[in-house]
């Protein structure tokens, strides 16, 4: 049975031009960035050339980023600087529909004495500019909003609320690892201080991520122990990893259009499909989304066992962020933007990526239409 995936937010298929970029690395080439032999000085080369790549994407100086091993510690390296930076005082500004390394950093943050306020959504699966600045006080030490949300897919107001923190100084941390790759994200632009993007969401290896902290910014580094990446992240370099993530932002720098409107088409082609499954709700469709990401619900259904009847049918899909998956229990997300639990409970995400193809939407649309039918029970399960 050939299987199809379309669970690209959770991670995305490694491209073999990175996976080529890499490979040299893997074996070949062995040397330690921070040695100052000829081994050493060829690692660090490339570990630069693959900074100047992912600085390029972003329209940034390739000196204000720092490579990590994943989004979480990125996200978690801000949260801790700006706590430890203010002797664990003051207060941290987040949605309360960010990525669990927001919201459970925050929440340990909390233990030790930071005020956290969380801000929940509208219906519409975005953040309201109003709601985010009323939370906002003289002792305010970090703002933190993500740029596109992963579940719904739903693009926030980021420019906006950095506007108003600027206003106060108050620095801003976005976490764009969603939105990295599928859209054009210019941190300048947006006015944040921090952003976060991770390769494996746009084609590139898994363990393979980056913080940008804009220039001047003052940052506390999580990890200590060595000067690697200019003192604020101490670890040795995972070079392979490195320059894969650096060939994928090349790749997606260059291709970032024709991806765009790709998955727009896939998505678009879906959800017209959908019009035709009884009761299907799709969410948030009236807003600003990624391009290929579609948040559906059939409010009769369990969407859990959807899913698994999907994988066992060859369609890989997902009902909610990959870090909460094997949970019964409403995602986070939904609960945070009020949506009753008969529809949390039957939603269903599906991603696509630029690997999908207008012949594997058909038939998914196909295959879903069946399966829904048959677990109401209705006279299409014995067409099927």
């Amino acid at each position: 049975m050939r299987r199809i995936y379309f669970d690209n937010n959770a991670t995305t298929p490694l491209d073999l031009r990175v996976a080529d970029a890499m490979r040299p690395w893997l074996g070949e080439h062995f040397g330690n960035p921070s040695s100052v032999h000829a081994f050493g000085r060829a690692a660090h080369e490339a570990v630069e050339e693959a900074r100047a790549q992912v600085a390029a994407l972003l329209g940034v100086e390739a000196p204000e980023i720092v490579f990590t091993a994943s989004g979480t510690e990125a996200n978690n390296a801000v949260l801790s600087s700006a706590a430890r930076r203010h002797g664990f005082r003051g207060r941290i500004v987040l949605s309360s529909f960010e990525h669990p390394s927001v919201l459970e950093g925050g929440r340990q943050l909390k233990d030790l004495g930071i005020e956290v306020v969380e801000v929940a959504p509208r219906r519409d699966g975005r953040i309201a500019v109003e709601d985010m600045t009323a939370a906002l006080d003289e002792a305010t030490r970090l703002v933190a909003l993500m740029l596109a949300n992963n579940e719904l897919g739903t693009i926030q107001p980021v420019a906006e609320v950095a506007a108003a923190c600027a206003e106060r100084g108050i620095p801003v941390l976005t976490d764009a690892v969603q939105a990295v790759g599928r859209i054009p994200v210019a941190p300048r632009e947006l006015g944040v201080d921090f952003l976060v993007l991770g390769g494996h969401k746009f084609h590139g290896p898994l363990g393979a991520a980056a913080l940008w902290v804009r220039g001047g910014v003052a940052f506390t580094p999580l990890l200590v122990g060595g000067g690697q990446e200019r003192h604020r992240r101490a670890s040795t370099v995972n070079v392979p990893a490195v320059v894969g993530l650096g060939e994928a932002a090349r790749l997606a720098r260059l291709e970032l259009q024709d991806r765009r409107a790709r998955m727009a088409s896939l998505r678009d082609r879906f959800e017209t499909g959908l019009t035709e499954i009884p009761d299907a709700v799709v969410h948030c469709a009236g807003v600003a989304r990624l391009p290929g990401t579609t948040h559906i619900s059939f409010p009769d259904l369990n969407g859990q066992d959807l899913m698994i009847r999907l994988d066992m049918r060859g369609f890989a899909v997902s009902t909610g962020s990959a870090c909460g998956s094997g949970s019964v229990s409403i995602s986070p997300v939904l609960a945070a933007m009020g949506m009753d639990a008969a529809e949390a409970m039957g939603s269903v995400r599906v991603s696509f990526g630029d690997q999908n193809s207008v012949a594997e939407v058909d038939a998914f649309l196909e295959t879903l239409a069946r399966e829904v039918a048959a677990m109401r029970g209705t006279p299409q399960e014995a067409a099927g």
